[in-house]
């Protein structure tokens, strides 16, 4: 009797144990799967058309090939970013929410709103550069001006009459600039994106804005808008009949708009490291460099520690920026 008490008692042991093994399979091999193992998403915080979501779905692409896990875009526009980065914040933090942000809701919306519902710095940890593109100056194609000059001495001599639209914090910022460079006074009308913005000054609605080339480029080939200057410090390959706007009589005017890619901070460091890996390793592909040549841009090939410098730097600028032009803060 000892003997078969034991047998069976060792028996039960064994059953309670298999037991146990196979409830705890499925977790022990998820926790062991090499990351990613399931599906990613982006969410980008402006709508379809955007340089950002354009930039996103290519990078989507290619990290679904060298992944191989699905990659999905979410477009969340509005409120200046802030719905997308409320969503990606709130979000587990494990490396399978990716935000695409842009120098509005990294680093402009830090230097134009009193408070902001988020850390631009500290709630993010940075993957990599994507791209950065000059900003073109579209007009509406009913304006009785023909050029820069032109609209710079209309504006001149009817301040507060002439509108400029932006669909981002960063757009804003450059109409200001291009205010304070200019010395003129025009009024700023918010739109949720680039897309809205576009259709705007094709309608007649606002009389001009500045936007990422690849907004600007088939419109104006369609006559839809046009293009007076390219805020770069030379033309773009895919333009090459608009003028700088040191050509166009306004002097050393640049502004350029560029996409990053960012984690929450929370997100554990072996995952932040893989994704910025991969992210990096897009960045630096042949293929991606003619990716952006063919939409007159170009891509930023640093790591997360030159992200974040750079980022830093940015900040900086449009701080200064918002209090050379007495941008009131929002």
């Amino acid at each position: 009797m000892p003997m078969q008490t034991a047998r069976r008692t060792m028996t039960g042991a064994l059953a309670v144990a298999v037991a146990l093994l196979t409830l705890a399979s499925p977790a022990a091999v998820q926790a062991q799967a090499p990351f990613p193992s399931r599906t990613i998403k982006f969410v980008v915080p402006f709508g379809p058309g955007s340089g950002t979501d354009t930039s996103a779905r290519y990078f989507a692409r290619k990290l679904q090939d060298l992944a191989g896990q699905p990659v999905v875009v979410e477009n969340k526009p509005g409120a200046n970013g802030f719905l997308a980065v409320k969503q990606v914040l709130a979000a587990p933090a494990d490396g399978y929410t990716v935000f695409i942000g842009s120098n509005s809701t990294l680093a402009v919306n830090a230097a134009l709103f009193k408070e902001l519902p988020y850390d631009p710095v500290a709630d993010f940890a940075p993957l990599t550069m994507m791209m950065r593109s000059p900003a073109m100056l579209a007009i509406t194609p009913g304006a009785p001006y023909q050029d820069l000059k032109g609209l710079l001495a209309y504006a001149k001599a009817h301040p507060g009459k002439v509108n400029f639209g932006a669909g981002s914090a960063g757009y804003q910022l450059m109409g200001e600039l291009l205010n304070d460079a200019a010395q003129v006074q025009t009024v700023h009308v918010p739109f949720k994106g680039a897309g809205e913005t576009m259709t705007a000054v094709a309608g007649g609605t606002v009389d001009y804005t500045f936007a990422e080339v690849t907004a600007v480029q088939e419109l104006a080939r369609g006559g839809r808008v046009k293009v007076f200057a390219v805020a770069s410090d030379k033309r773009v390959g895919t333009s090459p009949d608009v003028p700088t706007f040191t050509e166009a009589g306004l002097p050393g005017f640049e502004a350029y708009t560029w996409v990053g890619a960012m984690v929450g901070s929370k997100t554990p460091a072996a995952e932040t490291a893989k994704l910025a890996e991969l992210f990096t390793a897009i960045s630096k592909m042949d293929e991606t460099r003619a990716f952006y040549e063919r939409l007159g841009a170009t891509p930023m090939t640093g790591g997360p520690a030159q992200m974040r410098e750079f980022q830093k730097k940015e900040i900086a600028l449009w701080k200064r920026i918002v209090q050379q032009a007495k941008v009131p803060l929002q």
